[in-house]
């Protein structure tokens, strides 16, 4: 799954790699969690690119409360495009998110071992990695608008998953479907390419494109979005910050004043 991620790039950057025309300023946001507002890319009315920010957990058109619905934070690729939740997105709002990285957590099979969280980015990403070596890489992701009885709308979205390559499979056995730039008009183009179009961008990344780095707990806690939760240290160390606690990766996360936006 992919239940962290991170985006440091400036808009500048952003509005760059992706085409866009415009982009509103943004802050470095290294420690994003779900219901949180996240930049999404997508294809406007007139075809050219646009990016908004919508809560990060899909909510489907035909759910009647969000409230009384699961978190949909991830989507499987494999079952996206057959799953009532996820298909009509997969069909019509298919959407790039950009990101410097996402984080995992390696589970030993000892239940009573510590988990070790890890940060995982492009490879070289400290020194021009990720697309135009501006650091950036980018998952896909789908959009739905979700409108309440009273004409409210909230804009959402998730990420798609895949099995994890070799490489991050030693970590975790999924992780995000990343999406090139060579590829990024065929993943919007919701008008001509169908889902079975695009089936063949859901494959995991090649091994080496990431680079894995070992955190420390601070990470499991949303409060702590400084860039020092990216600061690298040896596996197996580094477990007892005492500002650390909650699940690692967890589904659902406040989004109140924890140092990052909130939109809702």
């Amino acid at each position: 799954m992919c239940g962290r991620f991170s985006l440091t790039a400036t808009p500048e950057a952003v509005a760059e790699v992706f085409s866009l025309d415009d982009i509103e300023d943004f802050p470095p946001r290294y420690n994003i969690a779900p219901t949180q507002p996240v930049l999404m890319v997508s294809n406007g009315p007139a075809g050219r690119r646009e990016a908004r920010l919508v809560r990060w957990g899909l909510v489907p058109a035909w759910v009647k409360d969000p409230g009384d619905f699961t978190l949909l934070v991830n989507a499987r690729s494999e079952t996206a495009a057959e799953k009532p939740s996820f298909r009509n997105a997969m069909r019509h709002r298919r959407a790039l998110v950009p990101a410097s990285g996402f984080y995992e957590w390696n589970r030993p099979a000892d239940k009573n071992a510590h988990k070790q969280a890890y940060w995982i980015r492009p490879a070289g990403g400290g020194t021009g990695g990720g697309i135009g070596g501006a650091g950036i890489v980018c998952f896909a992701g789908l959009m739905e608008t979700w409108i309440g009885a009273n004409g409210s709308e909230i804009d959402t979205g998730c990420i798609l998953t895949v099995q994890s390559n070799d490489q991050i499979g030693n970590i975790h056995h999924r992780m995000p479907v990343v999406i090139k730039p060579q590829d990024f008009d065929r993943w919007l183009d919701c008008k001509t390419q169908e889902p079975r179009h695009v089936a063949d961008l859901m494959q995991p990344v090649e091994d080496g494109f990431f680079e894995a780095i070992a955190v420390s707990d601070k990470v499991n806690k949303v409060a702590n979005a400084g860039p020092d939760i990216q600061q690298p240290v040896e596996p197996g160390i580094g477990h007892n910050s005492r500002e650390a606690s909650g699940p690692a990766g967890g589904k659902r996360a406040s989004g109140g004043d924890d140092g990052q936006f909130s939109l809702f």
